[in-house]
């Protein structure tokens, strides 16, 4: 079935369905965009079509151990960044309406990236080794520095509920400095450290100015503490 919309998503990885192409008349005029803030709309909803594409194919890489680890998250971080900053967009978003819904009208099959996007990190910053291999937390003087900047993360974030800062584009990015540089120090599994995860996929899929209620941010509150004592205790 053609589309209803006057737009459609072309990236380099798009392969023409043969069965479909066989039904357009080439003979009738195609309606291209009309004007210049049409044309912006279509190129950001190719561009998410492509990043979509991009964090599937990526996924698929890492799990089959194709591409070095710092390299995967580099490119993740970067791919949620550029679709989190293309759907920001009042006009991009009520197009775009949602990830399924986007999914279902250009037939997309990407379960690896819906389950990126839904989280809104790279696995590596979600999943803490607990085995053996599991590198201690660090030592030494640059190792100060990191234990320094996580506790200061930690205090940051607190501090920011206490002041009654409740919007998830308050608080996300704030939530993300803390496992970014919690994980800088260990890569150990820690008490309470998978509510961090939990509160950061919490947030990541809320609107940009939505408010957690006062129930949450209590809850929310806890939580960071409890995983804070918890990330002190690996340093003892």
């Amino acid at each position: 079935m053609i589309p209803r919309q006057p737009y459609a998503p072309t990236p380099h990885s798009y392969v023409p369905n043969s069965t479909l192409s066989a039904t357009i008349n080439l003979d009738e005029e195609v309606k291209l965009a009309e004007t210049r803030a049409e044309r912006d709309l279509q190129d950001s909803l190719a561009e998410i079509f492509s990043i979509i594409v991009t964090i599937d194919e990526l996924e698929k890489a890492f799990l089959k151990d194709a591409i070095p680890e710092a390299d995967y998250t580099e490119i993740c971080e970067r791919a949620l960044k550029q679709y989190k900053s293309l759907i920001a967009d009042e006009t991009v978003a009520k197009a775009f309406v949602g990830l399924e819904e986007f999914k279902a009208e250009w037939d997309l099959e990407v379960p690896r990236a819906t389950e990126r996007i839904r989280v809104g990190m790279p696995s590596t910053a979600v999943t803490a080794s607990a085995g053996p291999a599991a590198a201690p937390a660090a030592t030494g003087s640059t190792s100060g520095a990191l234990i320094l900047e996580a506790t200061q993360d930690f205090i940051t974030f607190l501090d920011a509920l206490r002041l009654g800062l409740l919007a998830k584009d308050q608080l996300h990015p704030l939530l993300t400095d803390v496992i970014q540089s919690v994980n800088k120090v260990t890569d150990r599994d820690f008490e309470n450290r998978g509510k961090i995860v939990q509160w950061l996929i919490t947030l990541n899929q809320m609107k940009a100015t939505e408010e957690l209620s006062e129930e949450q941010a209590r809850e929310l509150e806890l939580d960071i503490n409890s995983a804070y004592q918890g990330f002190k205790n690996t340093l003892t």
